[in-house]
C-alpha cells in the first residue's frame, strides 16, 4: 500500500457493521488522521508504511463490532511507544475511555526482558491488563494477529520466540474468553513456525479430505437450507466450517494419525433466530439423515465453561458420508466466534460476568506469590486457568468451573475451605466414589464431611489439580503439624 493510505475501506466497513453511527466514522477518522500523521515516515519491516499496521488492527476489532472507543485506540495504540505523541494528547482529544486503552497496550508492550523471566513478565501483565480492562485484550489480540500474519519477515530466532508466546499465552487466554476464532487463528499461526513439518503434513492431509469431502458438504448445504425453509424456519444463515490445521493435529495424535476416526474435520452450521428454532432444526435435520449415536451434544442446555453454546449432531448421509451440524442462534455463534467481546457491542458488559470471574481469581493468585513462587508455579498456574475446562453441579444446582479431571477434593476446596479441610466422602451423581475419583463435566458431586476431622490429608496433594485446594491443604497441613509439635513440647514438660 502507499504512503497515502486511504480511510475509505475502513469507513465502508464500519458503515456496514451494525452499531456503528455516521458519528463513529467521523470520529475514527480523526483518530486514523492522528496515527497517520505521528507514524509519517515510519516503515515495517516488509517495506509497507507502518500506519498500515494499526489500520489492520482497527479493521480486526471492527470485525469483532467493538465499540468506537475500541477501534480509535486500536488505531493509535503504538502512537506514545513509537512517535512523539503522548498518552496526555491523546486524551485531551479523544477522552479518557481511549487514552486509558492505548495506556493499557503501551504498558503491555513495555516488557524487555528475555527467556523466562520475560515469559513470566508478559504472563504477569497480560492477567493484570485483563482484570483491570478487559478491551486492552481485544487490542492486544488485533495487534499480535496483524504481526503473525507477516511473522515471515523477522528473524528466525525472534519467529519462533514470538511464536512460542502466542501457543502459550494469547491462545489459551482466547480460549478462558471464549474467543474461538482467534484461538484457532493463534494456533495455526503458530503450530506453522514451531513445528513446520507437523504443520505441512497436516495442512495437506486437511485439504485432501476437504477435496474429497466437499461434493457432499455442497449437496448437504443444499438441500438442508432447502427443507429448513420449506418448514418455516427464518434461517440467518447455513456455511461451513473447516477444522483448524493445529485442532485437527492434536485430535489425529489421539488416534494414531487415522483421519477416518475424526468425525468433525468439517461442519455444516445453522444460524437460526432463537433457541426454540435450534431444536426445530435439530428435529429437521435427524428426519433427513440418521444419526450417530452419541454424538448428539446439547451445549444450549448445558454450555461449556466459557460459554460456548450450540446444538452438535452427527449424522451420515442417503452416500454413507460422515457429515457434523452446528446448529444456534445468531447470538450464540458472534459469542463463539468473539468470546466476551461480543458481550461490548451494545456496551452490556458487566466486569461481575460469571464467564471472567476467573481472571480476578488468577489476578489475585499471582500477587499472592512471590517471583521466585511465580515462575516456579508457573505450570500449575497455566493448568488451572488454561486447561480444558468442566462444569460440575451442586446437589443446590450450583455450578462450579474446574480444570479437566478435577477430583471432588478440588471441588469440595472450591465451595469453601472448610468443606475441604473437612471433606470424607463424596458422591458422584449418587454413587459413592474415591476421594480422588476424577470428575467430568455435567457431574453432580456431593460431598460429605466429618467436622470432628482434624485437617485434610497430605496424600490428597498427590491427585488435586487445582492451585487453590494445593495450597489450601498444604496451609492445614502445615498448621496441623506446628499444633502437634507444641503439644508434644508441652507433655515433654510435664
Amino acid at each position: 500500500m502507499p504512503e497515502t493510505l486511504d480511510f475509505l475501506p475502513l469507513a465502508q466497513k464500519l458503515k456496514n457493521s451494525g452499531p456503528y453511527t455516521d458519528e463513529d466514522v467521523v470520529f475514527t477518522k480523526r483518530a486514523f488522521e492522528m496515527a497517520k500523521a505521528a507514524h509519517k515516515g515510519q516503515m515495517r519491516k516488509t517495506g509497507e508504511p507502518y500506519v498500515i499496521h494499526p489500520f489492520a488492527v482497527a479493521m480486526k476489532l471492527v470485525d469483532m463490532q467493538l465499540p468506537i472507543e475500541v477501534v480509535a485506540a486500536g488505531l493509535l495504540h503504538d502512537v506514545p511507544e513509537d512517535t512523539d505523541v503522548t498518552v496526555e494528547e491523546i486524551q485531551h482529544a479523544f477522552g479518557d475511555e481511549v487514552a486509558t486503552m492505548v495506556n493499557g497496550v503501551t504498558k503491555l508492550g513495555h516488557v524487555r526482558y528475555t527467556g523466562l523471566e520475560r515469559y513470566v513478565e508478559n504472563l504477569r501483565k497480560m492477567f493484570l491488563a485483563m482484570a483491570q480492562d478487559v478491551r486492552v485484550i481485544f487490542i492486544k489480540f488485533a495487534d499480535r494477529m496483524h504481526n503473525m500474519e507477516t511473522l515471515y519477515v523477522i528473524p528466525e530466532s525472534k519467529r519462533i520466540r514470538i511464536a512460542r508466546e502466542v501457543m502459550e499465552i494469547y491462545a489459551p487466554i482466547a480460549n478462558r474468553l471464549g474467543m474461538g476464532e482467534y484461538r484457532g487463528l493463534f494456533e495455526d499461526y503458530a503450530f506453522r513456525y514451531l513445528s513446520p513439518k507437523e504443520y505441512n503434513w497436516t495442512k495437506h492431509l486437511l485439504e485432501q479430505s476437504v477435496k474429497k469431502a466437499g461434493p457432499a458438504m455442497e449437496r448437504a448445504l443444499r438441500d438442508v437450507e432447502d427443507a429448513l425453509r420449506d418448514n418455516g424456519l427464518r434461517l440467518a444463515n447455513v456455511h461451513g466450517r473447516i477444522k483448524f490445521c493445529h485442532s485437527l493435529y492434536k485430535k489425529l495424535k489421539k488416534y494414531d494419525k487415522d483421519i477416518n476416526k475424526v468425525y468433525d474435520l468439517m461442519a455444516l452450521r445453522i444460524i437460526v433466530n432463537d433457541v426454540s428454532e435450534c431444536y426445530g432444526a435439530l428435529g429437521i435435520l435427524h428426519s433427513m439423515y440418521t444419526p450417530l449415536s452419541g454424538r448428539i451434544k446439547d451445549y444450549i442446555a448445558q454450555p461449556k465453561p466459557n460459554g460456548y453454546q450450540s446444538l452438535h449432531t452427527t449424522v451420515f448421509d442417503e452416500d454413507g458420508s460422515i457429515l457434523e451440524f452446528q446448529i444456534r442462534t445468531t447470538e450464540m455463534h458472534e459469542e463463539a466466534e468473539y468470546g466476551i467481546a461480543a458481550h461490548w457491542r451494545y456496551k452490556e458488559f458487566k466486569s461481575k460476568d460469571k464467564k471472567v470471574r476467573w481472571m480476578n481469581d488468577l489476578v489475585r493468585i499471582q500477587k499472592e506469590l512471590n517471583e521466585t513462587d511465580f515462575m516456579d508455579r508457573l505450570d500449575e498456574l497455566k493448568l488451572d486457568m488454561f486447561h480444558d475446562r468442566i462444569f460440575v453441579f451442586s446437589p443446590n444446582g450450583d455450578v462450579f468451573d474446574l480444570p479437566e479431571n478435577s477430583t471432588p477434593i478440588d471441588f469440595a476446596y472450591a465451595i469453601h475451605t472448610d468443606i475441604g479441610n473437612k471433606a470424607s466422602t463424596a458422591k458422584i451423581n449418587h454413587q459413592v466414589v474415591n476421594l480422588g475419583s476424577p470428575l467430568k463435566s455435567g457431574d453432580m458431586c456431593e460431598i460429605i464431611v466429618d467436622k470432628n476431622r482434624k485437617g485434610p490429608s497430605a496424600d490428597w496433594l498427590k491427585f488435586v489439580k487445582t492451585h487453590h485446594a494445593r495450597s489450601k491443604i498444604k496451609d492445614a497441613v502445615k498448621k496441623n503439624k506446628r499444633s502437634f509439635l507444641a503439644s508434644f513440647k508441652d507433655r515433654s514438660k510435664r
